[in-house]
Parts: C-alpha cells; sequence; structure tokens
C-alpha cells in the first residue's frame, strides 16, 4: 500500500500544478427584450460597422465597410413602433482593404465622397415581428438620392457597458437596396446591382 500511495504521488508531482478553473463570468449584455431600458441614445461609433456586399463578375463576393457612423435612438420597448432611429455616415470612410479600389469608390464614377460626403438613414415606421425583432421602414439618401430602404433588425443585447460603464443596447440588422437606384450603376450588371447590408450598432443612453 504504501509503495502504491508513493507511486501516486509520484505521478501526481511529475504532471506539474493542476489548473483551477475559474467559475464563466456572467454576460455583461442581457438578449432579453423585456430587460432594455428605454429613452433617448447615441451612436456609438467606435463600435458600429456597417457592411456592404455585391456580386464581383459572378465569380465571389466583394465585401467593404463603414466607419465612424453618428446617429440617434429613441427607443420605447414596451411601445416599439414608436421607436425612431436616424443613422450618417461618412462615405470617406468605406474601405475594402484595397487602397486602389477605395480611392476608386469614393471617386465621382461611384460615390462621390467629394460631392456626397455622407449617407444618411432615417426611419418611417418600426413593426415588431418578434420580441427581439422588429421591421425597420424608412428613407436611405445615398449619392444624393432618397430611396425607401427596409432593415431587418434584430437585439443583440443591452446592458452597462464596464469598459465607459454607460448603458449600451446593440442591435444587429440586414437590408438590400439596388445601387443603380441612387445613380450608382458603374460596371451593372457585371459588377452586380443588388446591394446587401450587414450592419452592427451600438447606441448609449444619454443622460447617464
Amino acid at each position: 500500500m504504501r509503495l502504491l500511495n508513493a507511486f501516486v504521488l509520484a505521478v501526481f508531482l511529475a504532471a506539474g500544478p493542476v489548473a483551477v478553473l475559474a467559475p464563466r463570468a456572467a454576460p455583461i449584455a442581457s438578449a432579453d427584450p423585456g430587460a432594455v431600458q428605454g429613452g433617448a441614445y447615441v451612436l456609438e461609433p467606435v463600435h458600429t460597422r456597417v457592411l456592404f456586399k455585391l456580386s464581383h463578375l459572378g465569380f465571389t463576393t466583394w465585401y467593404g465597410d463603414f466607419t465612424g457612423a453618428s446617429g440617434s435612438l429613441a427607443l420605447d420597448p414596451r411601445n416599439p413602433a414608436a421607436s425612431h432611429v436616424e443613422v450618417t455616415l461618412p462615405i470617406a470612410s468605406v474601405s475594402t482593404t484595397n487602397a486602389k479600389l477605395d480611392a476608386e469608390l469614393k471617386g465621382p464614377d461611384w460615390l462621390g465622397a467629394d460631392k456626397f460626403p455622407t449617407a444618411n438613414f432615417v426611419s418611417r415606421k418600426v413593426t415588431p415581428t418578434g420580441p427581439d425583432r422588429a421591421m425597420i421602414e424608412g428613407e436611405l439618401t445615398l449619392h444624393g438620392i432618397t430611396k425607401p430602404v427596409t432593415l431587418e433588425a434584430r437585439l443583440h443585447g443591452a446592458g452597462v457597458n464596464p469598459m465607459d460603464h454607460a448603458y449600451t443596447v446593440g442591435f444587429d440588422a440586414t437590408g438590400k437596396f439596388n445601387r443603380s437606384a441612387f445613380a450608382v450603376a458603374k460596371y451593372v450588371p457585371m459588377v452586380g446591382d443588388e446591394v446587401t447590408l450587414i450592419i452592427s450598432a451600438a447606441f448609449e443612453r444619454k443622460g447617464q
């Protein structure tokens, strides 16, 4: 028995220190729509991204994004239909990870950042489609032209941001439009006309 105990002790020591698993931390944000706080919010630009994708010659899907957004949200969790959102994007922030292509997109043949420095979305109607989802009908102004666009939005999470201590609510949304409707028609149809938006938006409540 002493020999067996000595063997077990030797194996334990040879294995080195045993890591003690720390308890898993509770999620910072809650996805429970019933816990969301209403009020007036401003867009948090550092962690807000607007991506776009479209077909490139039918071979690949071409991606890019915009950063540096600004905007506001009036959120009423008890009556989501009364909520309102407005977002503005700086066109010069467009990025595809290709400097030459980015310069082309900012130029007059595409988005014309000098003449049309911003794109803007303003909601006109919010229709709840589930506890954490809604259809947002609004107007998109791009390249100097305003057209209706609908976004499908989903609550991602809400809670106090431990970094800046601001109460934050985040949403994911998607939408589609034809770029030719906004007079951005270069290379259509070789380069796809239909543009898909993929949005991750964070809003911080005002007056905290």
